[in-house]
């Protein structure tokens, strides 16, 4: 109930967050389940609020462990769907939680929903294909429900990796088979096979966004690039502090955007409801709504502030 409260929330605020979105193949997303999901993950929890956010049916999330470890953290991950799963450089001590994640992932599957792997098993702040780790193809050979489970793999790559104003290209597969994808009889071997066989699969659908001009006139560039810089000087009050206060809890880590993200979702329409009282107590009326909306404008225009094309 929750995710599918938040997830059309989340699209309207990604599209503050980024310049565009551009989805090829689109209808691939509509695919129902049982699906696995192999993702590439240049940019944390990001990369999944993207994913999720596209997909038709609900997704759930394979997240890196240490970001649940502490309770309020557990539970919003939790209703994003996302399942916790630990690696070893986290502590061998969390390791043996594993095994609920995949269980958890196979509960999901065997009822016909869609699981989300980020198939290198790390985060690298790049788009650089990492080596895949055995996670995806573990969970796609244990995987025993009645409908056959499809694999599909699936790219995502960003014009820049900090800040909003970005843009985001996502593109999927063809969903295979994964029985295709088990031809021997040896565990080891299958897994191997898995791999190699999604790896050269997903460096195709790792293609960054190209740079193309968003406005047909130097006069619709100009009218943006104002109102953007309007918005820029308006909205300055909430965006800087957020900004400062997100770079020093996130330094030396991968979380910068994906917590970023999260605080402007949680704290603008806060902003916007005290922004609309002051408004009220000052003016009064049905004034106070149409100052609101085009405040709410001007932000949508900071993408196009500083770079009207990419």
């Amino acid at each position: 109930m929750i995710y599918a409260i938040l997830k059309p929330l989340i699209r309207i605020a990604l599209f503050f967050f980024c310049r565009k979105i551009i989805i090829q193949r689109q209808s691939v997303l509509n695919t129902k389940g049982p699906l696995l999901v192999t993702a590439n993950h240049p940019n944390s929890f990001l990369d999944a609020i993207i994913i999720g956010a596209f997909f038709k049916y609900p997704v759930h999330f394979l997240a890196r462990g240490d970001a649940f470890k502490q309770p309020y953290h557990r539970f919003l991950l939790g209703l994003l769907n996302m399942i916790p799963i630990y690696r070893l450089s986290e502590g061998k001590q969390y390791l043996h939680l594993n095994e609920y994640a995949f269980k958890a992932s196979q509960h999901i599957l065997n009822n016909n929903g869609i699981v989300l792997i980020f198939i290198e098993g790390i985060c690298v702040r790049s788009h650089e294909l990492q080596p895949l780790k055995k996670g995806a193809a573990r969970i796609a050979l244990d995987y025993q429900g009645k409908q056959p489970l499809r694999v599909l793999p699936l790219g995502i790559a960003y014009s820049h990796l900090d800040g909003w104003s970005k843009s985001v290209q996502l593109i999927p597969s063809t969903p295979m088979l994964a029985t295709d994808l088990f031809v021997h009889q040896d565990r080891a071997k299958n897994m191997l096979r898995f791999n190699q066989t999604i790896q050269p699969v997903l460096e195709r659908l790792i293609v960054l966004p190209t740079q193309t001009a968003h406005l047909n006139s130097s006069t619709a560039i100009k009218i943006y690039q104002t109102v953007g810089l309007i918005g820029w000087l308006l909205h300055y009050p909430l965006i800087k502090p957020i900004q400062i206060w997100v770079n020093a809890k996130t330094r030396n880590t991968v979380f910068y955007d994906s917590i970023l993200f999260g605080s402007y979702f949680f704290l603008y329409p806060i902003f916007c409801c005290l922004l609309a009282l002051v408004l009220h107590a000052l003016l009064g009326g049905f004034i106070v709504w149409i100052i609101l909306i085009l405040f709410i404008l001007t932000g949508r225009c900071i993408v196009y502030y500083k770079n009207p094309i990419e």
